[in-house]
């Protein structure tokens, strides 16, 4: 393999990794906003945009509290 096919292949794979990370954290936040309308109603954009702006780790956080949580507060505070 040449010096020019290894960048090459080491920049799909950095990339791949990044996109497949985004998917992810997208589709939390996508299955989060769902869960938290029916569970509190509808949504304010400012906790919308909160979600889908937030990464894995956070959405995993707050997808946990909305089990036992009463409020939104109790989710995002």
């Amino acid at each position: 393999m040449t010096t020019a096919e290894q960048l090459e292949a080491r920049g799909y794979a950095k990339g791949f990794k990044k996109g497949y990370a985004k998917g992810l954290a997208e589709g939390q936040a996508i299955v989060l906003v769902h869960l938290l309308t029916i569970k509190f109603g509808q949504l304010t954009d400012q906790i919308v945009n909160r979600v889908e702006a937030a990464d894995t780790t956070t959405l995993e956080r707050w997808s946990e509290r909305i089990l036992t949580a009463t409020s939104l507060d109790e989710i995002f505070g």
